[in-house]
């Protein structure tokens, strides 16, 4: 059997709206500007955000407080899948998928909920490895937990620390939702709903496990 597995944000649900007005109320709390904050988050992860933009400030503060707004908007925010997402979702084989995500399995659940997206037996989330990606360290854990091995699992990538995670873990990565490839992708569609056959194919075909 082959494995697919996703990333979630940016992948299978666009949230940037989301985290843009999370990271700008953060900011607000903070006296800081909102748009120079997102520019920092989005290139690192929250207590490096904070060393960089809030240094003066108690980290674990800052992210309690982060916590609190993602909470918030998981509940009233609204979220968007991405088209072809569900039906893709649907038409996979139970216990051949898996999430691997950086945020936080009580948040994905919500998002999938409000979305109407099918939720895997396997989420492998921030809180169940030491190290996030770039390290390869969250999708082999999701692959042991699925029972595969790294050169049978597919991974949906769209942001250039999840494709090297994928690509260090030994895994075929393709990218999704972005005009350009991610550097690295061993194939790349702009869109998820055009990689979705593709996938189905490549996890029903019994035939090879080289990127293609």
């Amino acid at each position: 059997m082959k494995y697919v597995l996703f990333d979630v944000d940016g992948t299978l649900i666009d949230a940037v709206s989301n985290q843009r007005r999370v990271w700008a109320t953060w900011a607000q709390r903070y006296g800081l500007d909102p748009d120079e904050v997102y520019r920092v988050a989005l290139r690192t992860r929250p207590m490096e955000t904070f060393a960089q933009v809030a240094a003066d400030r108690d980290a674990r503060e800052c992210l309690a407080v982060l916590h609190e707004l993602e909470d918030e908007d998981v509940r009233s925010g609204v979220y968007t899948a991405f088209d072809g997402a569900s039906e893709l979702l649907g038409d996979l084989p139970p216990g051949a998928w898996a999430l691997v995500t950086s945020n936080y399995e009580h948040r994905v659940r919500g998002r999938f909920l409000r979305t109407g997206l099918p939720v895997p037996d396997v989420i492998v989330d921030a809180a169940a490895v030491e190290e996030g990606k770039p390290s390869p360290m969250p999708y082999l854990r999701a692959a042991a937990r699925l029972g595969a091995e790294p050169g049978h699992c597919l991974v949906i990538e769209d942001a250039p620390s999840g494709v090297r995670s994928g690509l260090r873990a030994g895994m075929t990565v393709w990218g999704v939702n972005a005009t350009d490839p991610v550097e690295g992708v061993h194939r790349h569609f702009p869109s998820l709903r055009e990689a979705a056959p593709h996938i189905l194919a490549r996890i029903t075909n019994p035939e090879g496990t080289a990127p293609v």
